[in-house]
Parts: C-alpha cells; sequence; structure tokens
C-alpha cells in the first residue's frame, strides 16, 4: 500500500467565518439534512484507527475546514488520544490544522504545542489588504482577532506560518504583503491563487488572470532573492528547489498523478481531493470503506490520471517539469475543460522563466552544504571516537 495523507473536515465548511472568496462554502449543500456539522466520535474513532492500521512512513493527519477549531478542545484531546491508543510502537504521527485563528484559545495553543501540532494560520497581508475579503458573517473585519490567535501561538510556542490567497485585492502589492510578513517575524510563507468561476464559466471578481500571477510571483522573489533565500521559507520556492536537488515532487500541483491523499467529510464520505468534493466523486465512507478498497477504486485512479492530460502544448513547454502542468483545479473552468491548459499558464511560465536558473544557483549551494555538514558530522564521528577509545583504554 503506497503512503498517502488523510485531509479531514470535521466541521465539513461550517465557519466563524464568511469569507468572500471561499471555495469551500457550499459543500455545505452536499449535507442539507443539518445546518451543523460536526463529526461525531464513532466516525473519529474509525477514521484514527483505520488509517493507522495501515504501513505508512508517517501518520499524516491534517485537519481543516470551514474552520476546525469550532470542534473545540476537548475534540483534538481526544484524537491524541486515540491516535496514542491505535499508533504502533515507534509509529511516526504528524498533526497539522489549517485555521483562521481567531477562536485560538490558550489552552487549545498549549494542546498543540504540547503534541507538536503545525497550524496554518489565513492571513492575506495588512489590515487594509486582509479585512477586504476576509470578515465575519455580519461583516466585521478579522485582521486584528487573527494577530491576536497567532500572538497566542508564539506565547505557547506553538509551529505556524502564514497561508496568504491572493487574490484581486493583494495581487499587485507582493512586495508590501511579503514585507509585513517579514517585519512581523512570519518566516514561513505559503502563497495561494485565487481562481474561481461561476456557473457559466465566468472569472468571479476577486480571482486573478495568469499575467498577474506571473507578475506577483516575480516580484516575490525578488523581494525573496538572495537575501533571504536561506532565512525565509516561501513553499513554492521550496518545492522548485527540492525538485531540483532530489529530483522528486513534494506537491501535487507539480506530480504526475492526483491519487496522493483523501478528504474525508465530517460524516467520513472520502473524496479525493478537497477541490473536488462532488457526489459524482465520492469514493466510498470510512465507517465500510476501507483504505486499500479506496486506493483501489476505479473513482480515485480514474481522478488521479486526469492530472497528467494536460494540452498538447504542455509536453514540448520548457517549464512542465516545474510546473506539472499546474492544479487540475485551475485547468477547469465551471466544470468543463477548457483544453487543460492552467489559466495561470502565462504566470508559471513567466515567473520559471524568470527564475530557473537561480533556482539552479541555489541548488548547487544547497549541495555544496549539505556535502560540508555531511563533512562536519564525519569529522565529528571520527573525534567521537577516539575520545570513547581513549576513555577505554584508560578505564580501571
Amino acid at each position: 500500500m503506497r503512503p498517502f495523507t488523510l485531509l479531514i473536515k470535521p466541521v465539513s465548511a461550517d465557519c466563524n467565518m464568511q469569507c468572500e472568496y471561499c471555495f469551500y462554502l457550499n459543500k455545505c449543500d452536499l449535507y442539507p439534512e443539518t445546518k451543523r456539522h460536526r463529526m461525531s466520535e464513532k466516525v473519529l474513532e474509525q477514521l484514527i484507527k483505520s488509517y493507522m492500521a495501515t504501513e505508512q512512513p508517517v501518520y499524516s493527519f491534517c485537519w481543516q475546514g470551514g474552520e476546525p477549531t469550532l470542534m473545540g478542545y476537548d475534540f483534538f484531546r481526544e484524537v491524541i488520544r486515540l491516535q496514542k491508543q491505535y499508533g504502533r510502537a515507534g509509529a511516526l504521527v504528524s498533526n497539522s490544522l489549517q485555521t483562521n485563528a481567531t477562536l485560538i484559545s490558550d489552552q487549545m495553543a498549549q494542546h498543540f504545542s504540547t503534541y507538536r501540532f503545525l497550524l496554518g494560520c489565513s492571513l492575506d497581508g495588512p489590515a487594509s489588504v486582509h479585512d477586504c475579503y476576509r470578515h465575519t458573517k455580519d461583516g466585521r473585519p478579522t485582521h486584528s482577532d487573527v494577530l491576536r490567535g497567532i500572538d497566542t501561538l508564539k506565547r505557547f510556542n506553538v509551529e505556524f506560518n502564514v497561508l496568504t490567497l491572493v487574490s484581486h485585492t493583494n495581487v499587485s502589492c507582493a512586495r508590501e504583503v511579503y514585507r509585513y510578513f517579514v517585519d512581523h517575524g512570519f518566516c514561513y510563507h505559503q502563497y495561494i491563487p485565487c481562481v474561481e468561476f461561476d456557473q457559466d464559466g465566468e472569472l468571479l471578481p476577486f480571482s486573478i488572470h495568469g499575467k498577474e500571477w506571473g507578475d506577483f510571483m516575480c516580484e516575490l522573489f525578488d523581494e525573496w532573492y538572495p537575501k533571504d533565500a536561506f532565512t525565509v521559507s516561501i513553499r513554492q520556492f521550496d518545492s522548485i528547489l527540492f525538485k531540483i536537488v532530489e529530483g522528486s515532487t513534494n506537491i501535487c500541483s507539480m506530480g504526475r498523478n492526483c491519487c496522493q491523499y483523501f478528504v474525508v467529510e465530517y460524516s467520513g464520505d472520502i473524496y479525493p481531493c478537497d477541490f473536488f468534493v462532488d457526489q459524482k466523486l465520492r469514493i466510498g465512507n470510512v465507517m465500510a470503506t476501507s483504505w486499500k478498497e479506496a486506493l483501489n477504486s476505479k473513482a480515485y485512479k480514474n481522478f488521479g490520471l486526469r492530472k497528467a492530460e494536460w494540452n498538447m502544448a504542455c509536453q514540448a513547454c520548457d517549464c512542465l517539469d516545474l510546473c506539472g502542468g499546474d492544479c487540475l483545479k485551475h485547468r477547469i473552468y465551471a466544470g468543463k475543460p477548457s483544453q487543460n491548459l492552467s489559466w495561470l499558464c502565462v504566470g508559471w511560465k513567466q515567473f520559471i522563466r524568470y527564475t530557473r536558473k537561480h533556482f539552479e544557483n541555489l541548488a548547487v549551494e544547497i549541495r555544496r552544504r549539505r556535502i560540508k555538514e555531511e563533512g562536519l558530522l564525519r569529522h565529528q564521528y571520527s573525534q567521537d571516537k577516539k575520545r570513547l577509545a581513549s576513555v577505554d583504554r584508560n578505564a580501571p
């Protein structure tokens, strides 16, 4: 059984906020029988029990929503209890959680710190940018609430990064957004392009175009390179370096198959991707479907194969190795394929061609540092052996 990750939606799309650009809000329509969606104890236990019965190098649980902290402290305490109960000796377990950070309590932060949760906190930049689309259901701005939640995480030494949706509002101010984060001591960033269409295939007003994405990424790179290249982590940049140095991909958008993880809804329903939580693509339910059955299901395999069905022009493109044809979501408009060419194609080509040489130079430096570090470790090991031998000879 090949490794896979679980992306879990314990509250479905329920949220204490109502961000205008949220693609997941309408997923509550999948479960119209109830207005309040919460994962039951039975589903949670079966989810953890069945997953931890599989062979994984790391048991990776990613808690998302909606807003997963709506489940409260007791839920995440039960998560850890069940992981301990069903985990085998020596098993490595990873928990990450994506949150708007507005509901983080001291108790919850202490728990996340104790069990080394990695949190992704949604923050679109300064208040003037963030509050444009990220507000409460009654229209109240949330920027100050997010910063208060992040301060709580920092007080309890919880590891976190910032997740930024690049929308119509902040796409023209990459430098401002980047400097704002760095000045606040946020050194782990992820930038996500906002691309949403209406039912007629028309781009929604908060979304961005390919050229805008290219300009944003190039401006972001210029702020980051070379001064911050080894002090600030930007996920897209890290993934490109990983591909150049290691020869493999570590994010699904750069891969050639979309069989990377499973989404588990609050009800236990299983889907192939959180961008494609749709009844037509439902794979099963954790209460009745084994993970082996899910991995081998025709629906899952066929979905995965769609990733490499890119436009014919992609095959000869000099950027394919680093873009992977982009996320499948960006190649489908209003549910219909559009020549399987990413809406952001122009931007990705602009960015990759502008930065490739610099990334290759960074890769050389990474290899050099790695060799130096390995040499130092070997030297230290040799010195330790000599010291221990000397101690042994002088022992009474």
